[in-house]
């Protein structure tokens, strides 16, 4: 279900919310193309690095739009001065251990990208449905690396003419292929649940490397590009758990 770099490009990013009857009913509303240069934390390589947090424009935000509209091309770098939203997320004592995050350790280079305030609160909502579902730090782990691949964490709506058929939300989940109406599945915690209820019904998915698991899940025309999350998201759950 994934066909192009811009894929993800969050043309119509949604604001993320909390699962509240008042921010529920803000949760159709969308950004355009351009509206998308106000969001903090986008960048688009595995090259992609880190830096502190801000709420205006960026480079990577600005490059990835330029990217879409056809003004840039994918082989001109871009730089940020953005982090990864870390600083702002308490740390916890009882926090679980890198081995119960990475069991196998990580496959390959690693990406890193900035979050804004709209990525963090999106991971903690499938951080919370993993506790709720019962799939644990290490199911966390596989769902946040998942939606950084799929979306940068970002609840998207309908891409126009950048978007991969019908997909949508934090998984670019498909109406079409089953998983819900265009509203549920651009409900954050509903999109979360229903991807770790599939990742349970893959036998033994706790002992596979996340972007296997992943990839029985998502059944994705680029396989591996879970693998290059692992760490980052590793990092989100074990500061969010």
């Amino acid at each position: 279900m994934k066909q192009h770099v811009t894929r993800w490009l969050p043309a119509v990013a949604k604001t993320a919310y909390a699962r509240t009857a008042v921010v529920a009913q803000n949760r159709r509303a969308a950004l355009t193309v351009a509206g998308v240069a106000a969001l903090g934390g986008l960048a688009f390589a595995p090259t992609a690095v880190a830096a502190p947090v801000t709420s205006g424009p960026h480079a990577g935000a600005v490059a990835a739009i330029d990217l879409a509209t056809g003004k840039k091309t994918a082989t001109e770098a871009v730089t940020s001065d953005l982090t990864t939203g870390g600083d702002k997320v308490p740390a916890k004592a009882d926090r679980p251990t890198r081995e119960k995050l990475m069991p196998h350790g990580v496959e390959g280079a690693q990406s890193r990208i900035p979050l804004d305030d709209a990525q963090l609160a999106n991971a903690k909502a499938i951080v919370t449905a993993a506790k709720e579902t019962g799939v644990g730090e290490r199911g966390a782990v596989i769902g946040v690396a998942t939606s950084l691949q799929e979306s940068k964490l970002y609840n998207l709506g309908h891409l126009g003419a950048y978007n991969d058929h019908d997909s949508e939300g934090l998984f670019q989940q498909r109406p079409s292929s089953g998983w819900g109406t265009s509203e549920q599945i651009t409900d954050p915690d509903y999109a979360s649940k229903a991807f770790f209820g599939a990742l349970r019904n893959v036998g033994g998915w706790q002992d596979l490397p996340l972007t296997a698991a992943a990839q029985t899940v998502q059944v994705s025309a680029y396989p591996y590009a879970y693998a290059q999350w692992e760490e980052q998201a590793a990092d989100i759950v074990q500061q969010l758990w």
